[in-house]
């Protein structure tokens, strides 16, 4: 990533892909310049936040860089008062950078690297239209560098269209399972079965998880018993 080629990467979760692209942006960020200067488009709120948290420890010791996190289902208000602050770095959902690129809140004309995470997921998901969309606001000179899990015919067109003889990187198996992820089973009753899930959790403090319920009504009832026993837990249902 060093020589500002572009890059195409065939990544699963687990392969340290936020750091592969993040410390070469953090190293590369001018803090005397005001000016967004890297964007990082990704599919969901969840990982917009993972890989905020993530930038953001790695320039534990850059006190004076800045970086936003842009997505849906928050205060856009907030989020456009961070950007007039002066932002280095957005990370976003497409939907909502191509919100505030629409509103004038965020201007793109000195970003000079993109990246593209879960790409896949981000075209399955219809973001095709909001992508294309946001590639007109920042300069063709850049560096793009896009990851994906997998590499079906759009994601290869995505990156025909918007990159420059990209290098090409695998690390891993196309629709193969990340194999560092491990599975466990536990067999409970049912009505244990909440106390067994704050138990995993403060079995791991750093815990990042989704809990899949049945229902709308039960995914409700289970975020809602979290928050009131401390935990920092929200419901995402239909």
């Amino acid at each position: 990533m060093e020589n500002n080629r572009d890059l195409v990467a065939l990544a699963q979760t687990g392969t340290g892909k936020t750091a592969a692209f993040g410390f070469p942006i953090l190293s590369e960020t001018d803090i005397e310049n005001s000016e967004v200067q890297s964007i990082i488009l990704c599919p969901t709120r969840e990982l917009c936040l993972q890989i905020t948290h993530d930038l953001e420890s790695y320039a534990k010791y850059m006190t004076r860089i800045r970086i936003a996190a842009i997505y849906g289902g928050a205060s856009i208000q907030r989020q456009k008062e961070s950007l007039r602050s002066g932002i280095h770095i957005v990370v976003g959902t497409p939907g909502r950078v191509n919100d505030m690129i629409r509103q004038g809140a965020l201007k793109l004309g000195h970003v000079s690297r993109l990246v593209l995470d879960e790409a896949d997921e981000m075209l399955n998901m219809g973001f095709k239209e909001e992508l294309f969309e946001i590639m007109k606001h920042i300069p063709s000179e850049r560096q793009t560098m896009l990851f994906s899990a997998t590499m079906p015919k759009d994601v290869e067109h995505l990156a025909s269209e918007f990159m420059h003889d990209p290098q090409r990187f695998s690390a891993g198996n196309e629709n193969k399972g990340a194999e560092n992820i491990q599975h466990y089973y536990y067999k409970v009753q049912a009505r244990d079965k909440y106390s067994a899930l704050k138990r995993i959790a403060d079995m791991s403090p750093k815990i990042y998880g989704i809990v899949f319920c049945k229902t709308r009504r039960e995914t409700q009832e289970i975020a809602d018993r979290l928050q009131q026993d401390g935990y920092n837990a929200d419901a995402l249902h239909g």
